[in-house]
């Protein structure tokens, strides 16, 4: 009898050690009341990168992608939220924020996409594609010269992404790319509540590179993966889905 029982314990270990489990996500810092991280079982994937960088082409051709071949997602982003978002636009336009209602703003926007949106489709399986999480906003805040100890408080609430890509380019390209879509330069992408110059063109210069130097720094902290997005967008696209293949299984 101990003879026979012992290959069927045997197998019976070797299958729970195989079975699959969902993937329990991780807060930054603390989760918000009510939320069990175990019952978030959709994936984040969040794709950073400044204006030009191809951002959010790429992330409309990951959800056709995606959706093809089955998968339900939904798309988050800065400036998004229903409760925060027209006025911190319309705010925005008047040019006159100060940096710390600035953060405070856009902290706003996240918070209440995180507990309405994004935390709702994890819990439902979805896959949510991020335009910008709050990697941009940790950068820009701390550009500006807030602490940093206190911004990364401020997004503790944040849900640790399956995966996060910054796609990166150099500032003249940049320029070249927003001119091509907008035919002008964005007063805050250029960083021009800074006084890092009077000229625009140099300022946006400038501003990118403290941006770039910034998730250097991000990048070693968190982790995520740099790509460069000097290639084609077919050639950008094919390197996303093979990387965000291996994080979906």
């Amino acid at each position: 009898m101990t003879a026979k029982r012992k290959p069927n314990a045997k197998r019976k270990a070797t299958s729970r050690v195989k079975s699959p489990r969902p993937l329990a996500k991780r807060f930054l810092g603390h989760a918000l009341p009510g939320v069990k991280s175990g019952e978030l079982t959709g994936r984040l994937i969040v794709i950073e990168g400044a204006d030009g960088s191809g951002r959010s082409t790429q992330i409309q051709r990951l959800v056709d992608w995606l959706e093809a071949g089955g998968r339900a997602t939904t798309q988050v982003g800065l400036k998004r939220s229903t409760l925060a978002s027209s006025e911190l636009e319309r705010a925005k336009n008047g040019n006159i924020l100060n940096r710390t209602t600035l953060s405070l703003f856009y902290a706003t926007d996240f918070a209440d996409q995180l507990e309405n949106i994004i935390i709702p489709s994890l819990r439902a399986g979805v896959t949510v594609l991020a335009d910008r999480y709050i990697y941009t906003l940790m950068a820009r805040d701390m550009v500006r010269g807030l602490d940093a100890d206190w911004v990364k408080s401020l997004y503790s609430i944040a849900i640790k992404p399956d995966a996060v890509f910054y796609l990166s380019l150099s500032p003249e390209k940049l320029i070249q790319r927003n001119f091509m879509k907008n035919h002008t330069l964005d007063y805050w992408e250029s960083g021009m509540d800074l006084g890092l110059s009077l000229d625009m063109f140099d300022s946006f210069v400038q501003y990118q590179q403290l941006m770039a130097a910034k998730f250097d720094e991000l990048h070693r902290s968190w982790g995520f993966t740099t790509i460069d997005t000097d290639q084609s967008m077919e050639a950008l696209n094919r390197e996303l889905r093979g990387n965000i293949e291996r994080v979906l299984g």
